[in-house]
Order: structure tokens, then sequence, then C-alpha cells
């Protein structure tokens, strides 16, 4: 097949930087270069430019060894011919196993460029295009194909196939999938899947960039997806599994070096643990409580949902098991004085009572927990409430701190709390604390959302613990007299129990470069007292690991704000210097709050909120902008224990305080309404002005990025200029590399920075 020299086209396609419609391109020799990148588009070009439909990447690991299948649709919407070639950065020790293209009879050609190679080739195309994007890429190896054609208004499906052995850290292993941190959603559609077959059980499997749903099919194998909503969203993916070791433990510790910790030998960590399920895990049974709230305001819908998760979760426990159910409004009721055991004829009376609950009345939260949580469980049973609210105490005590201490004392055995906040009158910080402080999880439903399937989704991992009531501690391996504690700011501080197929994850700081010994003790399904124990050399810890720094700070800003809101109970003023140390998290790590969106100079959604048409902070000093956060945090984290800000704030509390993935986008729930003309709600908003690069946050201001420590200098004159694309900026760029954070280089505009304790200008714009 001929083509012109002018329907020539090479598509470098780094992966990640797609997005249909938006290219910078160049003349080379007689053709164009296409690089699907999402931010800058150069001058108009004489084609129309070939665009991707979709990637798909399927991921083959057995005993360490990766293939890596890329299927890559393109679309030429131009009515002639283009010519097409690959380029795609790949991790070190990648090899080409096949490159195929739909329809056509011969393969085509790949070839993997040494790095010294792809760094000439990011250099050229950086310095003749004034587009920074692919220098996030340097230090990876590249895949480049032979031209291949693109038909007229047509589609050519490619396909390449690579193998790589895959680092290993003990019993960790470790895959990525390299793609841009800046990426925005576009009209490219992603997925990625993953199967994992090792000789070895394998333990906790872990993403810190994307969600995962994970089918295990035998103790060696598992197959890893990633939902559709999530595929999208910014970064590598990044998958890691853990095999267990022979007392069934999955254990493995990924350190992050600050030199700021502990004398320049501390950092961060995350502790991943995988429990194992026993062979004696159906002999621990369940004693559930169900307390539904029946007050007016649940006629209707709700109470139908109510009773039907109620059936839903009557169904789904087995003969031999014990319930109850517990019906409250001004009135407290129950369908028995005590949990009785499961059989048909328990169960068909439990049916009938449920159909003639009716909605009417005020709400007496405090007496429905206290007769829910005081009965003592029956011997050997797991004893869990699930406790259903839409509204605040309205009837006897009415004190927030009251029902909650009043809850504690009444439950001396141990009962779990798992509780549902059905719309957005509901106390949240309440039902957060009760949660919480029984080794429960609070959930809210938001309007329109079905309190069945939340209901269902939560009961459904309650199978019985594999291990309950854990505690973790911490010790050098080697410790001497005079040793200091070795770890701190440890998140979460207590550990909830351990359900079948959960994992546990742990992040915190160490404070020197000793090996480290965990010790995890707790009950296992039987009963019986079990402990595990694993020791970590931190001369692993690793500048690849740069988002454990980020987790931990989102895991801490989450608990302070929850234990601001909690101290706020009763129009209590919070805690300032809790406040401010949430202020100083959220501004050094890039970590956005509803009380710090400030940081976020910005048109967006959640400016025009709640809290009255608040508008973005574009312009204004670092010390207004911090007094403006402070008297936000102030007022909102005190206050709002009901409706759509409170639920929204509490939401995204919780939410950080169980991350354990990145939010690169800063993902928020807001309030939204409230006036006659939209009815209150809550809705999501991302905020795209805030960017990360390892552990430090860099902040858009006009045409700067500008680094979080010098945001109170962002207008001050720079000590020093580097010039976009000369030898001095390549030089930088292999140095950041070095310390995994060139990606903050690979943005639109100007990155104003410290280095070498001189403030710098990274002159990019033109």
């Amino acid at each position: 097949m001929h083509i012109s020299r002018t329907a020539r086209v090479l598509v470098a396609f780094v992966l990640g930087l797609a997005a249909p419609g938006a290219f910078a391109q160049l003349t080379d020799d007689g053709g164009n270069i296409v690089i699907p990148q999402h931010r800058v588009v150069l001058p108009p070009i004489r084609e129309t430019p070939v665009t991707i439909d979709s990637v798909s990447v399927d991921v083959g690991i057995r005993e360490q060894v990766a293939t890596t299948t890329v299927g890559i649709v393109l679309r030429n919407p131009d009515g002639r011919p283009q010519e097409a070639q690959l380029l795609m950065p790949v991790p070190e020790g990648a090899t080409v196993r096949q490159f195929r293209l739909e329809g056509l009879p011969d393969e085509g050609i790949a070839r993997v460029l040494t790095r010294e190679e792809a760094r000439r080739i990011y250099e050229s195309i950086v310095r003749r295009t004034r587009d920074p994007g692919l220098v996030e890429f340097a230090g990876l190896n590249l895949i480049r194909s032979s031209v291949f054609p693109v038909p007229a208004n047509g589609t050519q499906r490619m396909e390449l196939i690579y193998e790589q052995v895959l680092p290993a850290d003990g019993p960790r292993v470790d895959y990525v999938f390299p793609r841009s941190e800046s990426l925005e959603r576009s009209g490219v559609k992603w997925s990625f899947e993953a199967r994992i077959k090792s000789a070895k059980s394998i333990g906790a499997v872990y993403s810190p960039s994307h969600d995962l749903t994970t089918e295990r099919r035998d103790d060696g194998v598992v197959r890893v997806r990633v939902p559709e909503a999530s595929a999208s969203a910014p970064g590598a993916f990044r998958l890691s599994y853990v095999t267990a070791a022979s007392d069934g433990l999955s254990a493995s510790l990924l350190a992050y070096p600050d030199p700021k910790i502990g004398g320049g030998k501390g950092g961060y960590f995350m502790l991943l643990l995988g429990v194992p399920a026993d062979d004696d895990r159906r002999k621990f049974k369940r004693e559930v409580t169900v307390v539904i709230d029946r007050s007016g305001s649940m006629r209707g819908e709700k109470l139908e949902q109510a009773r039907n998760a109620a059936l839903q979760i009557l169904d789904a426990l087995d003969d031999g098991e014990m319930f109850n159910i517990i019906d409250y409004s001004d009135t407290i009721a129950s369908f028995a004085a005590a949990p009785v055991v499961k059989d048909s004829k328990s169960a068909g009376a439990a049916r009938a009572y449920l159909q003639d609950l009716k909605a009417v009345g005020g709400t007496n939260i405090n007496d429905a927990l206290v007769q829910a949580l005081s009965p003592k469980p029956a011997e050997g049973m797991f004893p869990v409430v699930l406790f259903l609210t839409d509204g605040l105490p309205t009837v006897g005590v009415r004190d927030e701190r009251e029902i909650r201490e009043g809850a504690r004392k009444a439950n001396a055995f141990g009962r779990r709390i798992f509780a549902f906040g059905v719309g957005l009158d509901v106390n949240s910080p309440l039902l957060s604390g009760l949660a919480n402080g029984a080794r429960g999880v609070p959930t809210y439903v938001l309007p329109n959302e079905d309190i069945e399937v939340k209901v269902g989704q939560v009961f459904r991992r309650l199978q019985g613990p594999v291990l309950a009531e854990p505690v973790l501690s911490y010790a050098l391996k080697d410790p001497s007299p005079l040793a200091v504690q070795p770890v701190r700011e440890v998140l979460p501080g207590s550990l909830s129990d351990v359900f079948e197929g959960e994992q546990v994850s742990v992040f915190g700081q160490y404070v020197s470069g000793e090996p480290l010994r965990f010790t995890l003790r707790g009950r296992d399904s039987a009963g019986k007292e079990v402990t595990f124990e694993a020791t970590f050399d931190l001369a692993q810890a690793s500048v690849q690991h740069s988002y454990v720094p980020r987790i931990w700070a989102t895991r801490k800003i989450g608990t302070l704000i929850d234990e601001i809101r909690q101290s706020g109970a009763d129009g209590a003023e919070p805690n300032k210097e809790l406040v401010d140390e949430v202020i100083r998290l959220s501004t050094e790590f890039g970590i956005l709050t509803e009380y710090t969106a400030f940081l976020a100079a910005e048109q967006n959604e959640f400016f025009g909120g709640e809290s009255g048409g608040r508008q973005p902070s574009a312009g204004l000093p670092m010390p207004e902008l911090r007094a403006r956060m402070e008297r936000e945090a102030g007022t909102r984290l005190g206050g709002g224990r009901a409706g759509s800000g409170a639920v929204s704030q509490e939401a995204n509390s919780q939410a950080q305080q169980r991350s354990d993935k990145l939010n690169l986008d800063n993902r928020l729930l807001y309030a939204v309404g409230g006036g006659a003309a939209k009815e209150a709600a809550v809705d999501e908003t991302t905020f795209s002005s805030v960017r990360q690069s390892a552990d430090q946050a860099y902040y858009r201001r006009g045409q700067r990025w500008v680094e979080a420590g010098l945001l109170d200098q962002a207008e001050s004159e720079p000590e020093r200029t580097i010039e976009f694309a000369s030898d001095e900026y390549f030089t930088l760029v292999d140095r950041l590399a070095k310390e995994n954070r060139q990606g903050v280089l690979a943005v639109e505009g100007d990155v104003y920075l410290m280095l070498d304790g001189k403030r710098t200008l990274v002159r990019q714009s033109s």
C-alpha cells in the first residue's frame, strides 16, 4: 500500500496522555508527528489527526513474570489513509513479544529503546513542540513500532504484547503500567484487568492508584478488574500482591524515605496485611439485632426499603444463628424480648412482624440503642447491631454527648455497631461516633440511593471476622535499652475486626532505618488467641513509593476533622490547634477539604455551595487566604450536625480516614441547594488547580504552579530562572527523575519551586 508523504502521521502514543482532538504536532521527514497529549494544541495542521478510541490493558502474572497485552483502537476521521507509529513508555526490563495489526497479514515490528535512546526522543520532541508533557516519563524505557496505516474514515486496532520480570520485595511483587498523573477525563475508554497465579497462597492484593474488584479462584489464583469509573482516573496503574507466610499471614512494608523525619533516617510507611481465613470459620455464628427507625419521617418509600433490607438480612442468616428486630419512634418495640435462633418458624414470624410496621411519631434514638446493646449475647456468638435512622433525636435524651456515653455504658458486651444515616436530616457526627467507637462502620444513604442496597453491601462483609479485636504493636528488631519508640503517627490508632476477604492497611512514620518488628494479636473465628509476627528491613525504602506520605496525610486530615467534629457536639468551640493542623497538612500535601478548598484558585461548583455563593480565592495573598480558611473551618467544623453540609462533611471525613489509595483530582462531596430554587442535596466535584509530585504539592496561581512552601512568596521575584528546553532544564529533569518528582514539570505553565535553597522559576510559557 502506498501512502503519500502529506498523509504520513506518526502517533507517539504516550499512554495516559491520550485524548481525542487535542494534539501537539510537528513536521518530521515530510510527515506529521502526533503526540496524543491532552493539554496542548500547537498551530493548525493540514490534516485531521488520528485519534484514540479505546485502550485495554490485560495483564497476566505468573510467578513474578508479567505479560502485558495492550489493545489500542485508533480512528482516522480524514478522507485519506494516514500512517501511524506507536511510542510507549515501559518499565526497565520490558521486552517485546508481539506487535499485531488487525486486518494486515504481516506482524508489525516493534522494539525496546534503551533509557538513553528514549530520553533523546523525549528531549527532541519536547524541544521542538515546546511542550513539557513527555518529561513525566523521563527514566523509563520506550517501545517504538514500525509505521503502519490507518484507513481513511476508518479504524485500526493494534495489539502490543510485552513481558517483564517484576521486582519483588520479600513476599510482595509490584506491577506498574506507566500513565500520566495529569491525565484528564476524556472520550478515551480505558480498561484494566489482571490475572495473578502463584505456587504460594496469595494474601493481600492492593492498588494505591485505582479501585479494584477481586475474585479469588484458588489460594494461588486471583483475578482483578478496575471498575470502569476508576479506569480513566489519572496516574499510573499500580498493583501489588503479597504471598502468605507459613502461618498464613501475608505482610509487606512499603516505605518512603523523608529527610525531615528522624534526623534524616526516617520516613513514611504503609503496612499491608492479609489475615488467613481459618478452617474453623463456620463455627463462628452471628447474633444480629436490626434496629429500624419507624418515626413519621420514615413514612412511605423509606420504611418500605428498610423493611426489605431487614428481610434481606434475615434471609442471609444461616439456621442456628440468632436475630432480633427492634423498631422505634417515640416508643420502643421489638420482635422478641431477646435474640432468637433462626429457623423456619422464627423467620416466618419475623416477616409478619416487619409487614405490620407503621411509620408514626418522633425519634427516640437513645432508648432504642440502649435496648439493642444491653442484653448479654449468647455463648459463642458474634454480636452485631445494624442501627438505622433518618432523623435527629426528638424524644427522650437529645443531648449528643449523653447519647454517646449512654451507648458506651450499655454496650458492655462489645456489640459492633453499623450505623446507617438515611437522608440529610441525621446527626452525622453522632452516628459516626457510635459506629467508630464500637468497631463498626458508619454508612450514609443519600437521597435517591437505595437503603436496601447499602445495608446489603455492609452485611455481606459480616460473615464473622477472621480476626476479632486485633491489636498491632511495634518494636525494633534489636532494641537497645535507650531505644525510642520506632514509629509514630500511626493510623488508624486502633484496628477494627478483620472480615474474610478484607485486608489491613496501616500508615505511619518511622524514625530510624533499623529493622522493624510488627506483632498482630487477636482472636480467630473459633475464639482462639492467635499471634502473627513480621520483620522488615527499611533499607528497601524507595522514592517510588511516593504515594505513601500522601495517603498518610489524607488519613491524618480525616482523623483530625473527625476529632474536631466529635468535640463540637452541643455547640462547643472547635479546637484551634487541630483546625490549624488540618490547614497545614492540607496545604503541604495538596489534599483539599471543604474548609481548605479556597487553596484552589479556580471556578468550581463547590464555590457556589451551601455557604452562600462563596467565591474562589484567586489573587488573595496567602495570609488572607489562611485567615479565610481558619474562619471557614472554625464555623463549619464546630456546627452543622445535620443537613446536606453536615452529611457531606461526614462522608468526606470517613472516606479520608479509611483511604488507602490516591485521590489525585481531590474528589469531594459538597452541599448544594437548600433554597427555594433547588432542594438541598449532596453532589461531587473535583479540582484541577492542585498537583502532587511525590510528597509535595503545587498550586496554580495565574500562569505559575507554585510549590506549597512558597505560597507566601508566590509573587516574589525568583532568585534563579531556568529556561524551558535549555540544557539546564534537561539536567533538572534528570535530577528530579532520580527523586521521582519529574512529573511536576509536565504541566502547562511556569513552575516556581525551591531548589538548593533558592526560589527557582522554571519558565515554560512562551
